[in-house]
């Protein structure tokens, strides 16, 4: 079965990248920075020069403004789909023919969620970042979009979200899920106070989109697979439950 399907691959810099046909390398935040040979997200209709706060979501608008095909998606240069399970040596980059057979039964097609256990998606944001930013986002949703409000709040409340931005959808499912989500986000943009904040917070929309694919999902009642994600480079586990840790409790962690 052919699949005409797009999946961008959001990059800043040069990296191994699938030669499957249907993964289009997107050199996101292009505006004012050299070409790295890829496609780049400040032609056509873009926000390239919001990329610091906007991270792969300039390159998902660009996708969505300036490409077309049945099926688009999103993955990153180190962050990919795959079919494989995480222990099995043999994964590999999810291809078209895997995908053909995935989307017979199935919309939209999704990274694993991940679980924060003793975090619900609301504290796990405030403990890294800002509550102003969820909380500007509810009085936006509650505003314009009323109807996704309960699906926001019991969002808030879980352990359990899909993360990365990762996902690849039918072309009308992509067009209406983009067009509810840079509606929110640029209203976000308004309302929102960033001057004061520091390099990682900054990519503030970046990180309130992730939270925000669960509400339209489930309240448009989207059927959904999720797939494993694939991590092209090591990841120091211990780090990262660390750093957790001390934002969820405090410094203290570290004066032991």
């Amino acid at each position: 079965m052919s699949l005409n399907a797009k999946i961008i691959v959001a990059t800043h810099k040069a990296y191994q990248m699938p030669t499957d046909p249907m993964y289009v390398p997107v050199q996101v935040g292009a505006e004012g920075k050299a070409s790295l040979g890829y496609v780049v997200d400040n032609t056509g209709d873009n926000i390239s020069a919001k990329n610091k706060n906007y991270c792969e979501l300039t390159g998902l608008y660009w996708a969505w403004k300036n490409l077309d095909a049945d099926y688009m998606g999103l993955a990153h240069y180190r962050r990919h789909f795959s079919v494989k399970s995480k222990g099995d040596k043999w994964a590999s980059i999810l291809t078209t023919e895997e995908l053909a057979t995935l989307v017979q039964d199935y919309d939209v097609i999704l990274p694993k969620p991940r679980n924060y256990f003793i975090e619900s998606n609301y504290s796990q944001y405030v403990h890294a970042h800002h509550a102003i930013d969820l909380d500007t986002t509810r009085e936006i949703i509650s505003e314009k979009y009323p109807g996704y409000l309960r699906a926001y709040d019991a969002y808030m409340k879980r352990t359990i979200g899909h993360r990365f931005n990762m996902f690849i959808m039918k072309k009308e499912k992509f067009n209406d899920y983009c067009s509810w989500l840079f509606d929110i986000l640029f209203e976000l943009e308004k309302r929102l106070d960033i001057s004061q904040y520091n390099q990682n917070d900054s990519r503030v929309f970046g990180f309130v989109s992730e939270r925000l694919i669960d509400v339209w999902l489930e309240t448009n009642s989207i059927k959904y697979k999720e797939i494993p994600c694939m991590f092209m480079e090591k990841q120091n586990w211990i780090v990262k439950g660390f750093n957790f840790l001390k934002r969820k409790f405090g410094v203290s962690l570290c004066k032991r």
